[in-house]
């Protein structure tokens, strides 16, 4: 073939692989549902929003974090609450999920692309019955988010109306649902979240079931539908997810309360506490609203916080972190090597090496991002680290909780927390497998040689 001939020929670019699509995605989302927040119309007095600004907001609500720089309720009109609001539905499910559901709609074929990155992005096992599977999950969706609404519609249509209470009940079901964190409390007070509400039942019940089914995972969603209570039936994964939902939700409210109880407890009775105590376990687990002031926590309340806020929810699920699977695997492992017993193996069952090695990366990488930001942010400000760890660790694990500092962050320090608030919805692996080029099969093996560790 000639050179011209060579020149002439079209160039073609390389297709974009499913991890890439997924994250192009959500990038060409969260920008443009951040011009659409700098339009003057869509702030409550009229005049535009910084371009810094509007993106964390974007950002924040594409990847159902819940970390703001502005009072949801003060600074945003109609028009952007409603925006936050959809950019948290089409975060939480997954842009996918939503393009199969327009593609549903308009009797579109569901190719097998469509059908592997509708896989990607809910994080299902296996291609089989996906169509099925997503199906379940828009109509569990939709149903939990109306059981939500309409439960929560008690308390609020009689506090603030009718008009008002239901959309107050609507958006803050789809906000705790999504794991969001997203709130319209400015209403009463500033930055205030559901303090107000801290001994509320109807409140508290509704949000932490929201926040515990919306974290478990549509694949636990699909098990739990079929086989109901029979534990025998149900598969490996749902069966840790579980297990550690439970050891977390109720660890977690015990030892907060036991660290809290000289301190934001003080002088609470008995039903308060428990509520409290309850509420800040299971909001941790990646929901980032807040009965009791977060920045007033005990130095041990803050770190069983973070600790929590970086397990995080379950795969496949509205929620973020290094997933509950994670850390059980990673446990489970390093236990059973202290036993010198051979294999990985838990309910009658052996964990591959390779979930081992995913979770071992999951882990290092998300740990890697928290260090690698809070060091930026307090080489370029003047905050305190317990607090730069505590936004950090929230901001990765999609979380939402704050000490009060995200209104104090610098330009760098905004541009860190997007970034970080980004990686942890797509998932940090997912986010470094989108730059690295599939590498050839090597023919041969270099020769082993053994280090010292530990």
């Amino acid at each position: 073939m000639s050179t011209e001939n060579k020149k002439s020929k079209p160039f073609k670019l390389r297709k974009l692989t499913q991890v890439q699509f997924i994250a192009c995605g959500f990038l060409l989302m969260i920008l443009f549902g951040a011009l659409l927040l700098m339009l003057p119309i869509s702030s409550r007095d009229g005049q535009w929003t910084g371009f810094l600004d509007a993106l964390f907001t974007a950002t924040s609500a594409s990847c159902v974090t819940g970390l703001v720089v502005f009072d949801t309720f003060t600074h945003w009109s109609m028009l952007g609450q409603w925006i936050l609001l959809i950019l948290i539905q089409v975060g939480g499910l997954g842009f996918i999920t939503i393009g199969v559901a327009f593609a549903v709609l308009f009797r579109r074929r569901i190719g097998l692309r469509q059908r592997y990155l509708l896989k990607e992005s809910i994080n299902a096992m296996e291609i089989g019955g996906i169509i099925k599977l997503w199906r379940n999950i828009v109509i569990g969706t939709a149903l939990f988010e109306g059981i939500g609404a309409l439960l929560l519609a008690f308390r609020f249509v009689p506090q603030f109306g009718w008009i008002r209470g239901i959309y107050y009940s609507l958006f803050h079901s789809v906000s705790a649902f999504c794991n969001a964190g997203f709130d319209l409390m400015g209403i009463n007070e500033s930055y205030s979240s559901f303090t107000g509400y801290v001994d509320d039942p109807l409140v508290n019940g509704v949000f932490c079931f929201l926040i515990i089914v919306g974290g478990l995972g549509f694949a636990v969603w699909r098990d739990l539908w079929m086989h109901r209570f029979h534990w025998k039936r149900y598969a490996l994964h749902t069966k840790i997810v579980l297990t550690m939902t439970g050891i977390l939700v109720v660890g977690g409210a015990i030892l907060l309360y036991l660290v809290e109880r000289n301190n934001t407890l003080a002088g609470a009775d008995a039903a308060t506490c428990f509520w409290a105590s309850l509420f800040g376990s299971v909001t941790t687990r990646t929901a980032g609203f807040n009965t009791v002031d977060t920045g007033a926590l005990t130095p041990a309340g803050k770190l069983l916080t973070i600790i929590l806020m970086f397990i995080g929810g379950s795969p496949g699920s509205t929620a973020g972190g290094v997933k509950t699977t994670t850390i059980f695997v990673m446990i489970l492992f390093i236990v059973d090597n202290l036993r010198n017993n051979s294999g990985c193996n838990v309910f009658h069952r052996r964990i591959s090496d390779e979930v081992i090695k995913k979770a071992s990366m999951v882990f290092g990488l998300n740990l890697a991002l928290v260090l690698a930001s809070s060091a930026i942010i307090l080489a370029t400000s003047n905050l305190a680290m317990e607090d730069v760890l505590f936004e950090t660790v929230s901001a990765v694990s999609t979380v939402g909780m704050s000490t009060g500092i995200t209104r104090d962050l610098n330009s760098i320090g905004k541009i860190a927390i997007i970034l970080l608030m980004y990686c942890g919805r797509i998932g940090s692996m997912t986010f470094a497998l989108s730059f690295m080029q599939r590498s050839t099969a090597q023919l041969c093996r270099l020769p082993e040689e053994k280090i010292t560790i530990g």
